[in-house]
């Protein structure tokens, strides 16, 4: 790779850093608003979603989706996709309209100035600790008694650059879905390792395609069950991966 091309990616890169610290201190004051009580979790999710479309545009991505079935407003739904990017955070904002809440990874809280809003709006988890992880599924079946949708990305980590997923989904999603009888919405995310992974110097502007799949039920599903569902969701997402029907 040129000198002149990795400083073009790092620009780029920096750009991003730049996209995802502005408009939260441009929104700031309503965002200190929105996310002072849990009432005005709504309110806080429309600042979410313009924050995540103002770095999708801003990094010269553009969004193609392809749904086989659209959430219904007020339904509450177990939100699952592939992990494979720092972005699949802002891409599932701006596919999804209806408000949900994130479980998601400890460490990312601790980015400056986002890790502050992170905290205080997702359910968080550290992944190597037993307790951690039993308090965020005790918190995410609060926040699925109101009502709310909750997503998770189920591989539990990110995978390597020589693999498109990880071997094995976690149980908590589903679990979650099984308890409170709430059908699972799989999401395939396409390009985004592509488009910009965790390997610094690699990445640029271009498209993102989205398929959302038809919603699996969990009603009269018991929780022995939750590995047949687990492998079932995992082979939607993976053969869209790997016979991508969204052009």
């Amino acid at each position: 790779m040129s000198y002149l091309k990795k400083a073009a990616i790092l620009l780029w890169r920096i750009w991003f850093y730049i996209l995802m610290v502005l408009p939260i201190v441009i929104m700031l004051p309503f965002l200190l608003v929105f996310t002072s009580a849990e009432r005005f979790y709504p309110q806080f999710f429309i600042c979410a979603r313009i924050w995540a479309k103002i770095i999708i545009v801003g990094m010269g991505f553009s969004v193609k989706v392809e749904a086989e079935q659209v959430p219904r407003k007020h339904d509450s739904y177990m939100l699952v996709a592939n992990h494979a990017s720092m972005l699949d955070i802002m891409l599932m904002l701006y596919v999804i309209k209806q408000p949900f809440v994130f479980i998601g990874k400890k460490e990312l809280s601790r980015i400056p100035v986002f890790g502050f809003f992170y905290r205080r709006t997702c359910i968080l988890v550290d992944r190597n600790n037993q307790r951690s992880k039993k308090e965020a599924f005790n918190e995410a079946q609060r926040r699925l008694k109101q009502e709310n949708s909750v997503c998770i990305f189920p591989e539990g980590g990110v995978p390597d650059d020589e693999s498109i997923m990880l071997d094995q989904f976690k149980d908590g999603a589903f679990r979650l879905a099984i308890e409170h009888q709430i059908p699972i919405i799989p999401l395939t995310f396409h390009d985004t390792k592509k488009r910009f992974s965790y390997t610094f110097f690699s990445g640029g502007p271009g498209k993102l395609r989205v398929k959302i799949h038809n919603f699996i039920c969990t009603k009269g599903i018991q929780l022995e069950d939750r590995r047949t569902l687990k492998e079932e969701v995992r082979s939607v997402i993976l053969n869209e991966l790997q016979h991508p029907s969204v052009s």
